[in-house]
């Protein structure tokens, strides 16, 4: 099974990303632009002019950014291979459905890694039937995928995913200290905690803000953090090996050196050892 087969294939991609999506001027954001204008970098190749240099350019949101693999799907499945360069009329279109794939291929991304889990077994059967039915969704014609209800699709998967986890997660006995667990309970809101060291194994970490997070040493194996934010969290000499639905985009928004471990369907960010 491949390993991460829904990752980004920008070769085959007409620059979506750089295009249909808005953002704001930040510390991510060196400029504000307004969703369907193509970002000033992108060149008559849909390719980023400054990749390279995005970070140091103020882009550090761009090399957080992962579509899973909607950005090519929609180029050459969707729209087979006409960009909205090519065809402007379908260009409002394309950028709408973009964000709709992307959403699909975010879940197809977290049933292929619980259907991965040897711990799965028992609902392999349920999890590969999600599976096939959100790829189907993903390959309908646009007007369809513009009408779909993907909150209602992500609450079923979430029940799939959050089973998962459970089967995972049930033999190991986390030892969060209090006065974590109180704000993991009462707000999901460990922003700027002091971690560093702590025994976060088999943690339900799901959608709980981590944002510069002290996780240095930290022992998440097993822990879940579907949806957890990482931004600038450090997890310098972390051990992630074994986190459950963490993704590439997750990483990419951390700190983190040659002594963290993560999943091997991950790679390491090359600003973690610039």
């Amino acid at each position: 099974m491949n390993s991460r087969p829904y990752a980004a294939d920008c070769e085959r991609c007409f620059g979506l990303c750089c295009v249909a999506l808005p953002y704001a001027r930040s510390a991510d954001f060196a400029q504000d632009k307004d969703g369907g204008v193509p970002c000033r970098n992108l060149d008559e190749n849909y390719r980023c002019g400054i990749h390279p240099r995005l970070r140091s350019s103020g882009f550090k949101g761009c090399t957080v950014y992962d579509c899973f693999g909607a950005g090519q799907r929609v180029s050459q499945g969707t729209y087979r291979g006409v960009s909205w360069r090519d065809e402007p009329a379908i260009a409002k279109e394309m950028f709408d459905v973009f964000p709709i794939v992307r959403q699909l291929h975010e879940m197809l991304a977290y049933l292929h890694e619980a259907l991965s889990l040897e711990e799965a077994r028992p609902l392999r059967e349920e999890l590969r039937r999600t599976m096939e039915e959100t790829e189907a969704l993903a390959s309908l014609d646009p007007q369809s995928l513009l009408g779909l209800d993907v909150p209602s699709l992500r609450a079923v998967v979430n029940e799939r995913l959050l089973r998962v986890s459970e089967l995972v997660r049930g033999p190991i006995r986390p030892k969060l200290a209090a006065r974590v667990r109180s704000r993991i309970e009462r707000s999901k809101d460990l922003i700027g905690a002091d971690l560093k060291g702590a025994d976060l194994r088999g943690a339900n970490l799901r959608g709980v803000l981590l944002i510069a997070c002290d996780l240095r040493g930290a022992d998440l194996r097993g822990a879940d953090l579907i949806g957890a934010d990482l931004r600038d969290a450090d997890l310098r000499g972390a051990n992630l090996a074994g986190a459950l639905f963490l993704t590439q985009a997750q990483v990419n928004s951390a700190r983190g050196d040659v002594r963290t471990r993560l999943p091997d369907r991950l790679g390491r960010p090359e600003h973690w050892t610039a």
